[in-house]
Formats: C-alpha cells, structure tokens, sequence
C-alpha cells in the first residue's frame, strides 16, 4: 500500500491556516495535524493512496510545466521513495514550482515523501515525458484499481 506524507514548516510569522491552505492546494490528505515542538510546528498531511496526488497531477499540466516537474521528480528517486520538494508561497496561489533547496522557498518548502515499491511508476503518472510540450503518453495512476 502506498503511502504519501506532506511536511511544512509552520514559521512564527506565518498563519497555520494559510499553510494548511498552501498543502490543501496540492495534495488530498486523509489526515493532517500540527506536531510541535517547542517553537518548531510541523504540518504533518498524509495518505494512504497516490489518488491524494490528483490535485498536483492536474496542476502539473495546468501550470504546463512536466519537464521541470520530471527533471526535479527523477533526481528524488530512491528504493522505495519519492521525495520532492515545493514552493509553499506559490502553492498558496493554487500553482507548483519546484525547489531544489530549502533556502529556494523563503518561508520554507513542502516536502513531499511517497513511500511506494517502483517511484519511477509514480514520476511517469505525474509528469510523463513530453514532446514539443505535450506528454507522449498519459499512464494510470499506479495504485488505481
């Protein structure tokens, strides 16, 4: 079973609720919760399906930036995992840009961790390879059934 965990760092200037938001735009959690620890707050959402990746998947196309999304997708994939990062600020707005490192997201990135068995089967349903700007092929999503 997959299982996908979104992370984002609530900083003392920010309101949980806009955080909560800028997650809510780009993913479908089954839970979410604020961990704390001390002055550190922690936005915790996670799923135990890849359907919660719908909304990015559709952005992906809607914001018509696959490659990028594909370059950055493929360089966080391990055994087991896929690990991205975004721009929180711009997924406020309901669009995606990705970041490379922290520091590329003034308030701090959303990171996401998808734990399932082949993350290159997941890389191909979000951002398939294009050409000329358009995908060569659309796969199902991985854990459809």
């Amino acid at each position: 079973m997959p299982r996908v965990r979104v992370e984002a760092e609530i900083r003392p200037t920010e309101d949980p609720e806009k955080v909560k938001q800028a997650v809510l735009n780009v993913f479908i959690p089954d839970r979410i919760r604020i961990e704390e620890y001390g002055e550190y707050r922690l936005l915790v959402a996670e799923a135990d399906s890849l359907r919660s990746l719908e909304r990015l998947h559709q952005l992906l196309r809607q914001d018509r930036i696959l490659d990028a999304a594909r370059r950055h997708m493929t360089r966080g994939v391990e055994k087991g995992f896929l690990v991205f990062k975004l721009n929180k600020q711009v997924a406020l707005v309901g669009h995606v840009s990705f970041v490379d490192m922290d520091s590329e997201a003034p308030m701090g990135p959303i990171t996401f961790i998808v734990e399932w068995d082949k993350p290159e089967e997941v890389v191909d349903w979000l951002a398939p390879p294009t050409r000329m700007g358009r995908p060569i092929y659309e796969k199902p999503r991985p854990d459809a059934s």
